[in-house]
């Protein structure tokens, strides 16, 4: 061990000259003109997720499936210990890229191809990655589109999730740049086009009856049906703290004096950061659907139609749109359940269902064609595959 000797120092404040003409202001993010397509961003920091950590955000984000609760229960399931919640580990692997990838959006516009492709435990320390795929730029006057993937490993390097999103940003036209790490063309970037679950080997294990309702399993589920959630959840001034506890940087989520000068819909009030909304509206339908879950087999093209503020409610429903038995594919008999979901705010799912209707599931970008109007009341849309175990 060192031991290095110290001892009280001096105030030297009073006595030091002020250099107004030394200033260093620190400035994140990039805008359109500094992303190339092909680069790779190797984002700062990363997180190890302990025990307690997972734990909380499960009961904060109101995960009903023991997996991800009872350590007992994951491990006779064949798991090494409770898993960390995919929404979790999305949230994470999201919020770790947003200094390079987007704190200078204007929007998040949507996910795409999310999957989860090995557990990741208590103890384990995440990290992500982002390749720049494609860029669209409409002109220094009007936000371009940059259209990023995004890996995230363990501490073992090895890929847990893999993502695609797009961000809307402006041009600089003017405004302070800041100094971002160089971009690695030929960093370490394990993606697959072809991915492949890593499990352990599953088992059915007997004692556990009655740690999840008796309606949740594979055979419970058929297309068509809808499940409309019945709780709500009132957002409050805790998304700043969690904004920040996943990796988040982007000040419109926490800090008032950057969201109050922005104009449009995003400005005033600071914007709940969707990864958490999209948590929350995943933990209202969980008693009902996802609670017998022992794999969740990713997300496709989901948006955030609306943004969220500081006392807002959401709720939720969620539509079957097709099961497919698995059979024992997973190592105990299972069946996969394709799902539609939609988030709302300020209705009660049973109102928003009466007054919508099927308007709701269609999706908001193509309401024009059908000549209907957007719903201010809805506020995510995305579709889910579940993995879900038998009786």
């Amino acid at each position: 061990m060192a031991k290095i000797p110290t001892s009280p120092f001096a105030e030297l404040g009073p006595k030091t000259p002020v250099e107004t003409g030394t200033v260093k202001r620190g400035i994140y993010g990039r805008y359109l003109e500094e992303f190339t397509e092909g680069a790779i961003f190797e984002h700062p920091r990363e997180l190890t997720i302990d025990r307690s950590f997972a734990q909380e955000f499960a009961t904060t984000f109101m995960e009903a499936n023991p997996l991800y609760l009872s350590a007992p229960y994951a491990q006779a399931h064949g798991f090494k210990d409770l898993l960390v919640s995919p929404l979790m580990v999305f949230n994470v692997a999201l919020s770790l890229g947003v200094q390079n990838d987007s704190e200078k959006a204007l929007a998040n516009l949507g996910y795409y191809d999310v999957q989860f492709l090995k557990p990741v435990y208590p103890g384990d320390t995440l990290s992500a990655k982002t390749k720049i795929i494609k860029i669209d730029d409409k002109g220094a006057d009007k936000p371009g589109i940059v259209h990023v993937r995004t890996i995230c490993l363990n501490q073992n390097k090895e890929l847990v999730l893999q993502y695609e999103r797009k961000i809307m940003i402006y041009h600089s036209n003017g405004k302070p740049k800041g100094t971002p790490k160089p971009v690695i063309k030929d960093a370490f970037f394990p993606e697959t086009d072809s991915p492949v679950i890593e499990l352990p080997e599953l088992k059915f294990p007997k004692g556990f009856e009655t740690a999840t309702w008796t309606d949740t399993y594979f055979e419970n589920f058929a297309a068509g049906q809808i499940y409309i959630h019945q709780n709500g959840r009132t957002i409050t001034d805790e998304h700043f703290p969690w904004t920040y506890r996943v990796g988040n940087t982007h000040p419109l989520h926490y800090d008032k004096l950057y969201s109050s000068g922005i104009s449009g819909p995003m400005g005033g009030e600071p914007v709940v950061y969707g990864g958490l909304v999209f948590a929350w509206l995943c933990g209202l339908s969980s008693r009902d659907v996802t609670e017998n879950v022992i794999w969740d087999l990713g997300f496709t093209e989901g948006y955030h139609t609306q943004p969220s503020f500081s006392g807002d409610t959401v709720t939720a429903i969620t539509r079957v749109l097709a099961v497919k038995d698995r059979g024992t594919e997973f190592g105990i008999p299972a069946g996969e359940v394709h799902l539609q979901f939609i988030g709302l705010k300020n209705i009660k799912a049973n109102d928003a269902f009466e007054k919508f209707g099927a308007d709701l599931f269609l999706k908001e970008n193509d309401k024009k064609k059908h000549g209907k109007e957007k719903l201010p009341e809805k506020i995510f849309e995305i579709e889910r595959k579940i993995l879900v175990k038998k009786k």
